[in-house]
C-alpha cells in the first residue's frame, strides 16, 4: 500500500520507527493462552460466586 504521505514525512516516521525503543522483541500472540486465561477466570469466579452463595444463604 503506498503511503499517503510526503516523502519527507515518511523520512521522518521511518527514522522514528528505526530507534531502539520501537525494536523490541515480543513473542507472537497466542490466542489459545487467552482463551484458557479467560476460561480459568470465568470457572474461578463462579466458584467464588458460589462459595459466597452458599455462606450468605446457610
Amino acid at each position: 500500500m503506498p503511503s499517503k504521505l510526503y516523502p519527507e514525512d515518511q523520512k521522518r516516521v521511518d527514522e522514528y520507527l528505526k530507534t531502539p525503543l520501537h525494536q523490541v522483541e515480543r513473542k507472537p500472540f497466542n490466542a489459545w493462552l487467552l482463551l484458557g486465561g479467560i476460561t480459568l477466570m470465568v470457572i474461578f469466579m463462579g466458584l467464588v460466586s458460589r462459595l459466597l452463595s452458599w455462606y450468605v444463604l446457610s
